[in-house]
């Protein structure tokens, strides 16, 4: 099956079997918060087939789309046989209203997102960026303050920078930074991007 040969990344992961229907909802959550994605299940981190029971697994998947997902998320899905066992095809779309939250492993509610071949959690300034696009203000014209010039300036020479540095650097609280990142965000200007964990501000 091709998609196996592709390996993990930001729009498939591998699930050996689905166990935990909460667990599942973060990988759901991931993908509908970015552009869609896919789970296979039945195939182990290494590519290995395992192969599924398929009932129980699509089950599972339901549950954790409808149950643990805010809001609930539609998943499609198909069967393949390969090397002679069932491997499950899960398709998550991206969502039309984001964020897509799911429990923690503490059971808080929060909004994940998919990066390369993990589901990280999504920073605060992602967050208000992800419902900001819900709304219709896409389009209107923006002129550059100092501050955003400042920051635009900072990443031509260095590359990157944090929320927490960008607040520092233009001497304005965190949460004003996160404003002006959204609405540089919103006019493609700047991009999100996630390093060990770390939210980080690049050129879009």
């Amino acid at each position: 099956m091709q998609l196996i040969d592709e390996g993990e990344h930001e729009h498939q992961d591998f699930k050996y079997q689905i166990s935990d229907a909460k667990k599942i909802a973060r990988s759901i959550s991931a993908f509908a918060n970015n552009s869609g994605g896919r789970l296979l299940v039945g195939v182990k981190d290494n590519g290995h087939i395992a192969g599924v029971k398929s009932d129980e697994e699509i089950y599972m998947i339901e549950q954790a789309a409808s149950m643990y997902c805010r809001p609930a998320q539609q998943v499609n899905f198909e069967l393949f046989k390969v090397e002679g066992k069932n491997v499950l095809l899960a398709e998550v779309a991206e969502a039309e209203v984001k964020p897509v939250q799911a429990p923690d492993e503490n059971g808080h509610w929060k909004v994940f997102y998919r990066v390369a071949d993990e589901n990280v959690l999504a920073s605060s300034v992602h967050v208000k960026a992800l419902k900001h696009k819900n709304n219709d203000e896409a389009g209107a014209l923006l002129s550059f303050s100092d501050k955003e010039r400042e920051l635009l300036q900072y990443l031509d020479d260095h590359g990157a920078i944090t929320i927490s540095g960008f607040a520092r650097l233009a001497h304005i609280s965190r949460f004003a930074a996160e404003d002006t990142i959204v609405k540089l965000l919103e006019m493609g200007v700047v991009k999100i991007s996630y390093h060990n964990g770390q939210c980080t501000i690049t050129k879009g």
